[in-house]
Order: structure tokens, then sequence, then C-alpha cells
């Protein structure tokens, strides 16, 4: 059976389809396979060994499906349910497929405060794709795998900070992230791409022998190391979050005007006993205002953020 998975993007979307991979070719017999992404996250996929081969989306959707109808698959998983996808896969005729639920009215509704029940978790929703033939989740969270690689000298013992996230309303603003470093005692390593290279430079020069700025300075598999070697991660909803997830590391995660409550959360392995602690601001009743981010608060304030408390996060990730 070859079997085609397509998730185009983000870090954290597709390291969250890695259970679907993993038992699929343990519980399929001789099953082959292939996964098609952007060319920025085929490296992610490339050290799986549960995945024989890796596509990547080059030019036109049109392009990418004569490709995919070379290999003559006998399904398709579309773990991303957007136009692209359901291009290409009419561009496949007699490919049988199936299709992840989004959720999205469950999400719209949390958005306008006119539910409060969360969203499934994605990953239970990933699964489903494969329920037809028999494949369920054997409970063991998600896989990353990274390359072999150096990274900087750091500390016998820090707190891994990935300070990131795709939108600012995701992200702790420079002053509370300074509030928090100030209130802990911990060494803290810096984790982000060049967007949050300015922020981190500022935070480590405030405090030159409690922090060392990663930002943008690291691949995400030398990210992935440094988090594989942290006492604890801190982190916002951001794809770093699940690589520490998929780690199995102890996870606390901000959330600003996101939610765990849209179903993607920390996701970490049933025999995990203690879960990640997840942060949200009390009070804040716009929250959340969107089921991805903006690039600044809708309504000025950010309270989301601007009204987390340092001392009771600085408690907390002591207690870890």
């Amino acid at each position: 059976m070859k079997i085609l998975i397509l998730r185009f993007s983000s870090i954290g979307d597709i390291v969250l389809t890695t259970p679907v991979v993993r038992c699929q070719k343990a519980q399929l017999p001789n099953v082959e396979i292939h996964f098609a992404t952007k060319p920025q996250y085929e490296g992610i996929l490339q050290a799986n060994p549960n995945i024989d081969k890796v596509i990547t989306l080059q030019g036109s959707v049109a392009n990418l499906a004569k490709t995919l109808r070379l290999e003559k698959y006998d399904a398709v998983l579309d773990l991303h349910a957007n136009l692209r996808t359901r291009m290409l896969r009419s561009l496949m005729p007699g490919v049988p497929f199936s299709v992840f639920r989004k959720q999205n009215l469950r999400k719209w509704l949390l958005v306008k405060k006119l539910s409060r029940k969360p969203c499934e978790h994605v990953v239970y929703r990933y699964m489903e794709t494969v329920k037809k033939w028999g494949v369920q989740y054997d409970g063991k969270g998600l896989d990353y795998y990274y390359k072999d690689c150096e990274i900087p000298s750091l500390p016998s013992s820090y707190v891994a900070y990935a300070i990131g996230g795709t939108w600012a309303t995701k992200r702790m603003p420079e002053n509370k992230i300074a509030e928090l470093v100030e209130a802990s005692n911990a060494h803290f390593v810096l984790l982000g791409d060049s967007n949050d290279a300015m922020v981190g430079e500022s935070i480590a020069a405030m405090f030159p022998n409690r922090v060392s700025n990663m930002c943008g300075k690291l691949s995400l598999d030398q990210s992935a190391k440094v988090i594989a070697g942290a006492d604890k991660v801190l982190t916002h909803d951001t794809g770093l979050m699940h690589i520490a997830a998929a780690l199995q590391k102890s996870i606390l995660s901000i959330w600003g005007n996101t939610t765990p409550d849209f179903g993607m959360g920390p996701f970490l392995p049933d025999a995990v006993k203690t879960g990640p602690v997840l942060v949200q601001a009390e009070g804040v009743f716009c929250r959340p205002c969107s089921k991805i981010g903006f690039n600044a608060c809708p309504k000025g304030h950010f309270d989301c953020m601007q009204k987390q408390s340092v001392a009771e996060i600085s408690r907390l990730l002591q207690q870890m």
C-alpha cells in the first residue's frame, strides 16, 4: 500500500502529524509513506524513519500533481484541508482520499464567545483519517527526529525559552520577558528565528550573566537539540512548543490571543502523567480574538499578554 500525506505548513502542524505517520508504519503491513510539504519544511521530515519519501512543492500545484500522479498512490491523506490541497486532490482523479476535520465552526464560536466547547485535539482528528484501515493511535505522543549537529556551549542547567511566534499577539512583549527573567534565578536560553533576534539581543544585554540569546543563530535541528538538553521549556504558542512535546520535555506554555481550546495545545504521550502547565491571563474577556493571531492587538491594550502574572509564571516554572 502506498500512501501520500499532504501537509504543507507549518512547523508545529507538521510535527502534530507524526503520530499518523508512525501508527500507519507500525500497523499497516508493507506500507510505503510519502509526505508532500513546502521546501522550507522538508528538514522536519527527512530524518523521520517512518517516512519513505519527502516530496516538496516546487512551482505550481499542477506541476506537483504531475509528479504525484507518476507515483500511483493507493490513497491520499489530506491533513491540511485548504484550497491548495483540494486543487491537488482534484488533479489526482481516481485516488481515494481522506480529509481531517478542521472544526473551523467550533473555533469561530469560541472566538465569538458563542460557545465554550473546546475542539478535539488535532492529533485525534488527524488519526480519524486512517481509522478505515484499522489504524489506531498508540498513545506514544509526537515524534521529532533531528540530525546530529553541533550547538554552542551552554550552561549545564538552563531553561529553554521559545520567545517567538508567527503572530505578535502570540508573543510576550519584550518588557514582560524582561520581567520574567528578572523574577527568576534560572539561566535562560532564548530560541527563535531572525525575527526574534532584536528582542533576544536586548534581553541578553539586560541580563548578560543569565541569558544566552540563540534567536536567529540556530537551525531548527540545533534548536531542537538545545530543547532536548534543557531542564524545562518555557514557550509561547509556537512550533517549538510542539517539538518540546515531541521530545517529552517539561513544558510551561504561555497563551496570548489564542487558546488551547482550539485543539492545538502541547500533546504528550499517555504514559506521561504530569501534563504541560498552561498559563492564560485571567479576566481578559476578549480572548480568544482569533484562531490564528494578529500583528497587533485589535483593541490596542494587549491585555492577554500584558496582564500575565510574571510572579505566578516564575513560581510555576520553579515548581516544575
